[in-house]
């Protein structure tokens, strides 16, 4: 059991600590001290929720569809394309991370949802990925799947603090320019390997 747990929680944490786009939601809202509190708890919530639906068998039945996976997968990387342009359109403002306006909370929480569920990353490596390694434990799986749900809750709540703590030499303009434009070129990079498999 405690092996299948800790297995599950290196794996989780393997597969969300690479920057993604809700990883760099996350940094960004710390770094603004914005509205971080539900931001957390949704990336938190949202992924236990997928690596539960993955280890009962969400991820074989999806699997079996490789049409909707195929769907899935080019509108994901039209998302992924969309807001990594707009990040290095940010990282060209010379105003940098103060460019934008604060963001209402309701905004702030729309975007989290969008960044989650419309993320097909999300889909593949949690629901789909996850969900096909915590199956491989066989009675095991749901002390897997409560690894992996536990790496997500220190993960997102050590970078959204992380980001709080570090929100001065982090918010300066020309360190989020550079930031914004690493996470741009990130996510165009995600979507070509992604229609790429």
């Amino acid at each position: 059991m405690i092996v299948s747990a800790v297995a599950g929680l290196l794996t989780g944490l393997t597969l969300i600590v690479a920057i993604g786009a809700q990883n760099a939601f996350v940094l960004r809202q710390g770094i603004r001290r914005e509205h971080l509190a539900p931001v957390v708890l949704i990336c938190i919530a949202a992924d236990t929720l997928l690596i539960l639906l993955g280890t009962a068998g969400v991820g074989a039945l999806v699997s079996d569809h490789p049409t909707a996976v195929r769907v899935v997968t080019w509108l994901g990387a039209a998302y992924l394309v969309g807001y990594g342009l707009l990040a290095l359109r940010r990282a060209a403002s010379p105003e940098g991370l103060e460019a934008t306006a604060p963001a209402g909370r309701g905004s702030v929480i729309a975007t989290t949802l969008a960044i989650t569920f419309l993320n097909p990353h999300v889909y593949l490596d949690t629901v789909l990925m996850l969900g096909s390694i915590a199956n491989g434990h066989g009675e095991q799986r749901w002390s897997f799947a409560t690894g992996a749900a536990l790496g997500s809750i220190v993960w997102f709540t050590g970078l959204g603090l992380g980001a709080r703590a570090l929100a001065g030499p982090l918010g300066r303009p020309g360190t989020w320019r550079v930031l914004d434009g690493l996470i741009g070129l990130t996510m165009i990079w995600l979507a070509v390997l992604l229609v790429s498999r």
